[in-house]
């Protein structure tokens, strides 16, 4: 058998076993980076699915990929340069923002990275804010600015001197991610405020499909209260806003920002307390967060939490496990009956075999760290 042949079948099983194991020999690691780093076309698809996803495994290899990524900035069209840029960004590794600026003029940065986003969120936002500031400036409709908000949000306050773009968006088809990037910001968007309340009171909406001659409410309008809540330091727009849900039966949908006011939201803990009750899985998982965010009263949130951590979950996301998972770790030690589920789910060898292949080591490293982070909280030894 030739040798670019062999080469090419050792490439892929090296990829086959990091999407499979979750704890692969050094070696196979090894393969893949070298694989990216020093070899023809041959050899890429299969290295370059699995590198883009990397995040810390990368660490041991960020000379070489830096270096390689050098080396091909000097070519226009090698596609390589977006899986070496987000393998060195899931590394907060700044010698990916060469890559990533060649990414962002060539009209690709959320086209080759887009599931990969959050990995930027691992640079400093120092050095993404150029960017992604100039990316909702170039590309006001089009699917980039769902990328940029997505990362922008991810980085909270120190998104704020992209304000100025942020609100641009207020008045675009992404009008939701950008209300929730004000939100994280926080009260250095107070310019925002007023613009968020017409939203959360219905006296304005944003273009495009939901705006002004549109049916119904404005999908976004939730957040938009919660944004504002958040921005201004005043809750009681966003609550009136939520009490009309839970009267009209929409309850489940306010929940999570119920969760985020704590003992704000007390005068709806009858409401939140019925939805543990709910036929919906989604629904009584994020009740019994809010119950024990506004009462501080883990009893009767527990049992319900726990009831929802499948100990054979393979990553289907139609079920709450994570979310199920993280809210017992922010509970913690009175969560102590949980351990030994959230143990068996660390432990195991294999990755979630749900997730798509480009997406599996991400969402399977999330949810190792979201495990780690909860057994950290209940207070246990964690699985090496």
């Amino acid at each position: 058998m030739p040798r670019a042949r062999l080469r090419q079948r050792k490439v892929d099983a090296a990829a086959e076993t990091v999407l499979r194991l979750r704890r692969p020999r050094p070696a196979v690691w090894d393969t893949i980076v070298e694989a990216a780093a020093s070899s023809g076309p041959e050899v890429y698809w299969s290295a370059q699915q699995v590198l883009i996803q990397a995040g810390r495994a990368a660490a041991p290899y960020a000379d070489q990929l830096a270096d390689r990524l050098d080396s091909l900035l000097r070519d226009p069209h090698d596609y390589l340069i977006g899986q070496l840029a987000f393998a060195l960004a899931g590394i907060g590794d700044v010698r990916a923002m060469p890559g990533l600026h060649r990414l962002a003029v060539q009209g690709r940065l959320w086209r080759d990275g887009g599931h990969a986003a959050p990995a930027l969120a691992a640079l400093p936002a120092a050095e993404l804010l150029p960017l992604l500031r100039r990316d909702l400036v170039a590309e006001q409709a089009a699917g980039g600015n769902a990328f940029a908000l997505s990362v922008l949000a991810a980085l909270g306050p120190e998104a704020a001197p992209a304000l100025p773009e942020v609100v641009a968006c207020l008045e675009g088809p992404y009008a939701h991610g950008a209300a929730r990037v004000l939100g994280r910001i926080g009260p250095a968007a107070a310019p925002a405020a007023g613009r968020l309340a017409e939203f959360a009171t219905g006296a304005g909406r944003p273009p495009g499909p939901y705006g002004p001659d549109a049916r119904g409410v404005w999908r976004g309008v939730r957040t938009a209260a919660w944004a504002h809540s958040r921005v201004t330091g005043d809750d009681s727009l966003a609550l009136r806003s939520y009490a009309a849900d839970l009267a009209s039966g929409r309850g489940s949908r306010v929940l999570p920002y119920l969760a985020d006011f704590g003992p704000a939201a007390a005068p709806h803990t009858a409401a939140v307390r019925a939805l543990m009750d709910s036929p919906g899985a989604w629904t009584r998982v994020a009740a019994a967060h809010a119950w024990w965010r506004i009462t501080g009263d883990p009893e009767p949130a527990v049992p319900v939490l726990l009831a929802a951590v499948d100990p054979e979950w393979d990553g289907h996301v139609a079920y709450p496990t994570p979310l199920a998972v993280r809210h017992l770790g922010e509970i913690g030690a009175p969560a102590a009956a949980a351990r030994p589920v959230l143990t068996r789910l660390l432990e195991r060898e294999t990755r979630l075999d749900y997730a798509w292949e480009r997406h599996r080591i991400l969402a399977d490293d999330t949810f190792t760290r979201t495990l780690t982070e909860a057994l950290a909280g209940i207070g246990s030894h964690i699985p090496g």
